[in-house]
């Protein structure tokens, strides 16, 4: 690595990015910070995750150029927009996948491309691997409580080449304590729990402020065999397997089992009945294989939401868009629209995709 190599690192606004650069100018890279702005309420507040103010303000700390790159559109056609469209379809998004590949690392390499910068490099918890058979991947970080490879699976091969990842042996704690050392003031900064758009409220709430239209009004909750149990808000209110805040007492713990746009009901069944062994998974990418051959069955580690301990499964294509997940014991609550991301037995990242349906 030449002291002339040059990395654009985007900025947050938060410890994790803020110390991302501070590492890569310690190792001798010209560093160059940048904020995507990827959305803002009618207030102005911005999302949580373009603290435009805390990123400029840790950029002259560091004494590193700063750009704030608008990325509005961008994320509204592919994060807001698909985000509504899933649930108003009973499905569960994951915003953070997609704002990921199309945003963050799209807008970051582009922006790279411009200045004739060789990487860009962000502040998660991950680590940039190469396979035995050329192929990039992730790999889950030293630190696995805060690991964030889950989020990360639908990055392209090109996009993976070009990334660094300073944070990959590091802890939380140990972030914090370089941060505090090198004097950055977000050192004690919070880290960001929730959906980086939804400000105020709940999701639901911002569904109904922002949809193109009315929201699906209140009907029924059902039974497996279409029996009425009682009234529900409107499903977009709902998530498969939720449990809380149902607003209604069967004499049992009730889950939502799956939820139905078309007939307007939210099936509720015991926790049994959430239990599933097999699901079915679209809109895939590969990281450490090139793909599941037909006939092939590969074997794998799967987690089915971020913070889900990987359970063992066999991986099967069906057809040239789908992959069966067959698991050794069934997982609870596998969530149509939600992410299912394979491992192999090194927490590397074999692929992922979204998943159709779940079979009991």
């Amino acid at each position: 690595m030449s002291d002339i190599s040059r990395v654009v690192v985007g900025l947050s606004g938060g410890v994790d990015s803020a110390v991302a650069a501070y590492l890569l100018k310690e190792q001798g890279y010209q560093v160059i910070g940048v904020t995507l702005r990827t959305w803002q309420a009618e207030s102005g507040a911005y999302s949580r995750c373009c603290d435009i103010s805390d990123a400029r303000r840790t950029a002259m700390q560091l004494d590193i150029p700063f750009y704030n790159v608008n990325s509005l559109p961008e994320f509204k056609e592919h994060v807001t927009e698909p985000f509504i469209k899933a649930y108003l379809n009973g499905l569960t998004p994951n915003p953070c996948v997609a704002c990921n590949r199309h945003i963050k690392w799209e807008k970051l390499l582009s922006f790279a491309d411009e200045i004739n910068a060789e990487y860009i490099a962000t502040g998660h918890y991950a680590r940039v691997v190469r396979a035995e058979n050329g192929r990039y991947t992730v790999k889950q970080a030293a630190y696995s409580a805060k690991d964030q490879t889950y989020m990360l699976y639908q990055l392209s091969q090109e996009q993976l080449a070009r990334t660094l990842m300073p944070l990959a042996d590091l802890t939380k704690e140990e972030v914090r304590d370089i941060a505090k050392s090198a004097g950055l003031d977000v050192a004690g900064k919070q880290d960001s729990q929730e959906i980086c758009f939804v400000l105020d409220g709940g999701y639901a709430e911002y569904i109904d402020a922002h949809v193109d239209g009315k929201l699906p009004p209140p009907g029924d909750f059902v039974d497996e065999d279409g029996n009425v149990l009682g009234r529900h808000k409107g499903i977009v209110n709902y998530t498969v397997g939720q449990r809380k805040g149902l607003g209604i007492a069967l004499g049992y713990p009730a889950y939502v089992k799956r939820i139905d746009p078309e007939n307007n009901t939210v099936v509720l069944g015991n926790e049994d009945s959430v239990m599933k062994s097999r699901i079915l998974c679209g809109d895939l990418n590969f990281m450490a294989v090139e793909d599941v051959a037909k006939g092939e069955k590969l074997r794998a580690f799967v987690k089915i939401r971020y913070h889900h301990a990987a359970a063992p499964a066999y991986l099967e294509r069906i057809d040239d868009n789908i992959i069966s997940v067959t698991f050794d014991e069934p997982v609870k609550a596998p969530a149509p629209g939600q992410s299912a991301v394979f491992y192999d037995s090194e927490n590397r990242v074999t692929g992922g995709g979204i998943i159709q349906k779940d079979i009991q």
